[in-house]
């Protein structure tokens, strides 16, 4: 297959990935997952969670960066390119739609009866697509062990980073032990590096390119971290209110793809159209740039023992992860008899008809969630 072909075939995946990826970054990921190492096989399971791994150790939003790195695996730079430009857009173009209409009119539709259907379907997505990973990560009883360790602490509320970096060196202890040798290398994670704090003096695009360049460049953690920031970005020196922030949490929660396009109904209503294509290409800028860094390096750092160590440590840790994400998403989400039985329909379409496309039991969910609602 020629270069041409496979960018095509990038392109068609990750744009479908972009307009029918509902909830959240376990969901895409589980969909990736689903699609490029089950259905395609692009790559193999071990691979696909050394990507994951070394996604979790960069900043900014874990589901763009591996749309991304898979990009890179199968076209190089280009792929890189299209894969998470196509991955963006579908969200970015929904988002920029939906900032118009609240500048325009002052609120937004109501989505709340296809969500309802909708969170607990992308449950059983998640689920599907996790078991398999959760079964290759653990290849021993002591990795088994750290997993089980960081999903109680996930479950506690731990920083998350804090946890893929503690089971990393636990890891490397626990093999310095047996194999009774002293670690002696120096581990810098990238993006971990200090950053000038920026001082806004008007709104200009300028600006608003410091603060979403920063933001997209050192955050850590889910969606609700990035509304921290934009709160005391923005809203704290009186850029944006704070009741315009909440409505674009919400605009964040339910269109598809990644949360970090929330910044594009931000950036619209600072600057419009202008402010929202600024915004957009600064907080997703720096995962291109990491991304196009560290993966030609990750089958390099494979092949190292203790950097194996260490990777293996850290791709268990983000499956346990993904796995709290899920039961706490079960927890608001699972709430009466609808949506117990949305649930129970998608994990038996999830488990039992695995090449269903996963759009399809997005949709299901939606459509059940509609229909239920008026029960």
């Amino acid at each position: 297959m020629n270069e041409k072909e496979r960018l095509k075939e990038l392109a068609q995946l990750f744009l479908k990935l972009g307009i029918i990826g509902f909830g959240g970054p376990a969901v895409h990921l589980a969909m990736m997952q689903n699609e490029v190492v089950v259905k395609r096989k692009w790559l193999d399971e071990q691979h696909f969670l050394d990507l994951l791994g070394a996604t979790y150790l960069i900043p900014g939003p874990n589901s763009t960066e591996m749309a991304i790195h898979i990009g890179h695996e199968r076209a190089g730079v280009k792929g890189l390119i299209v894969a998470g430009l196509c991955f963006i857009l579908p969200a970015v173009i929904l988002t920029g739609f939906f900032a118009w209409l609240y500048k325009e009119y002052g609120q937004l539709p109501e989505m709340q009866p296809f969500l309802y259907g909708i969170k607990p379907a992308i449950i059983a997505i998640i689920l599907g697509a996790i078991l398999p990973l959760a079964k290759k990560s653990c290849k021993t009883i002591s990795l088994g062990i750290i997993g089980v360790i960081v999903l109680a602490l996930s479950l506690l509320h731990f920083n998350e980073i804090a946890l893929l970096f503690g089971a990393g060196f636990l890891s490397l202890f626990w093999f310095s032990i047996k194999s009774r040798s002293l670690i002696k290398s120096n581990w810098i994670p990238l993006g971990l590096l200090p950053v000038s704090k920026t001082t806004l003096v008007a709104a200009s695009n300028w600006n608003l390119f410091l603060i979403f360049f920063k933001i997209g460049a050192i955050l850590y953690g889910s969606g609700y971290v990035l509304f921290a920031f934009l709160d005391a970005e923005l809203v704290a020196k009186g850029l944006l209110s704070r009741t315009e922030l909440i409505d674009a949490i919400a605009v964040g929660q339910f269109t598809p793809g990644p949360v970090f396009s929330s910044v594009t109904f931000v950036g619209y209503q600072i600057n419009g159209i202008s402010g929202a294509m600024v915004a957009t290409l600064a907080v997703f800028l720096p995962s291109f740039i990491f991304v196009g860094l560290l993966n030609p390096l990750v089958n390099k750092m494979r092949n190292l023992k203790l950097f194996s160590v260490f990777l293996d440590a850290v791709n268990v840790s983000s499956v346990a992860i993904i796995i709290s994400i899920c039961i706490q998403m079960g927890r608001d989400t699972i709430t009466d008899w609808r949506t117990v039985f949305i649930a129970l329909v998608s994990v038996f379409i999830a488990f039992n008809y695995k090449k269903v496309n996963s759009a399809f039991i997005v949709i299901g969910g939606a459509f059940l969630g509609y229909l239920l609602t008026f029960i």
